[in-house]
């Protein structure tokens, strides 16, 4: 079995890497994740653009359970590893790190380079006129508009979502946009929708001026995210991950480390020295 030594290894011999991350990586931060360690859906599937563009009831029980859910997600903080992948950028060590995760904990943490693979879910879009504002703003207009459903808890689930279930949504007010009146929606990519070419042709690009690729905390179940294995294994680019369970790519990996994400990359990021450090 691999360890955080072979971990150490790897990252020495790749000195820049491009790092993707996935739910598990803000676990450590209380926001639950979609898959068990066999890479298995936990819990229904999350709504499809195609339902929530094209149902009213859809979308009004979306806000509902996300007006509850976004206490814990607007409240998250960065954990171990959001701080120690922001220590291995500071240190040369990440060229670029691209997140299929939505709750901008990277940056949170002291990360700069970094794509958001999936969106922001801390921002609102009007899917008519592209207007966008703070996801905070719009859950003080939810509630103002909902008081009745401010007192119900439940509990928090994947993206802001909660489980609330078992209620009449047909009355649940949603603001439709305060600058034309169009359909708000967060500003993430959902199940079906397509993800901005202009993220994945960067995305590319950072991929193929690194020397080597690491992936933290994804199944990689997800072809977003799996593309770029693929593209690194086409050019002979060297993969790691660092994952609890099965990965969609395990037959693509040079080195699996399956441990708790937090400490190990804590480890590897106070063991490593700066390659300019070392070539000096």
């Amino acid at each position: 079995m691999s360890t955080d030594t072979d971990l150490l290894a790897f990252a020495e011999r790749h000195p820049r890497l491009f790092v993707l991350t996935g739910a598990g990586v803000s676990t450590e931060s209380g926001i639950p994740d979609y898959r068990d360690a066999q890479g298995h859906w936990k819990r229904p599937p999350p709504v499809t653009f195609q339902a929530f563009m094209g149902e009213d009831a859809t979308r009004k029980r979306y806000w509902a359970r996300s007006m509850i859910g976004w206490r814990t997600m607007g409240q998250a903080q960065p954990g171990p590893a959001h701080r120690a992948l922001a220590a291995l950028e500071s240190q040369g060590r990440v060229a670029l790190l691209l997140t299929q995760n939505v709750d901008g904990l990277h940056q949170a943490a002291g990360s700069r380079h970094v794509i958001d693979l999936h969106g922001r879910i801390d921002t609102v879009r009007c899917m008519a006129c592209e207007h966008r504002l703070p996801r905070a703003d719009f859950q003080a207009e939810l509630l103002r508009r909902n008081p009745a459903w401010a007192a119900l808890d439940a509990r928090a689930a994947p993206d802001g979502d909660a489980d609330l279930e078992l209620r009449d949504f047909s009355g649940f007010d949603v603001p439709a946009c305060p600058v034309c009146g169009g359909l708000l929606k967060p500003d993430v990519v959902f199940f079906g929708e397509s993800v901005p070419r202009g993220r994945v042709d960067a995305a590319y690009a950072a991929l193929e001026a690194a020397d080597g690729m690491l992936v933290v905390g994804s199944s990689l179940m997800v072809y977003s995210g799996f593309r770029f294995v693929q593209r690194a294994a086409e050019r002979a680019l060297p993969v790691a991950a660092l994952n609890l369970g099965r990965t969609r790519a395990d037959e693509l990996l040079s080195l699996k480390v399956e441990a708790p994400i937090g400490p190990a990359l804590e480890r590897l990021a106070g063991l490593l020295v700066p390659p300019d450090a070392r070539a000096a």
